[in-house]
């Protein structure tokens, strides 16, 4: 029962969305991809307005950091990458391939996806 309440808060939460923000445009600076919209925290930024759809990948993700409270989910999206940067050899795909990308790329087009997200769901994505 308790673990039902955690859930269904955790569905309920929605990130503080800003829109045009020169946060996506300076990070692309330094990524291997040209960024539109990040979620960090509590905090989406997109560099114009943002679709339902990139709403929608935007809060996979910080669903995603909730259940793993935040820093842990950082870690894991690091090291992800990584893993991916060796075994691919190009940014750009690392990123992609990025299981948590892969999650939200994948559902980001489902209207219905935020509210019956399995917690977890990520991890069917490591291979």
């Amino acid at each position: 029962m308790m673990l039902e309440k955690i859930k269904s808060w955790i569905r309920a939460r929605r990130p503080w969305m800003f829109n045009n923000s020169k946060i996506p445009v300076f990070l692309s600076y330094f990524a291997p991809i040209e960024i539109w919209a990040i979620s960090f925290g509590p905090f989406v930024a997109c560099r114009g307005v943002m679709s339902k759809t990139t709403e929608r990948h935007e809060i996979i993700h910080f669903q995603q950091q909730l259940e793993m409270l935040f820093v842990f989910q950082w870690i894991a999206y690091g090291l992800s990458y990584l893993v991916n940067l060796i075994r691919y050899r190009n940014g750009a795909i690392a990123y992609r391939e990025n299981v948590f990308e892969r999650e939200a790329y994948d559902n980001d087009r489902k209207y219905k996806y935020l509210e019956r997200r399995p917690f977890y769901n990520w991890v069917k994505y490591i291979y």
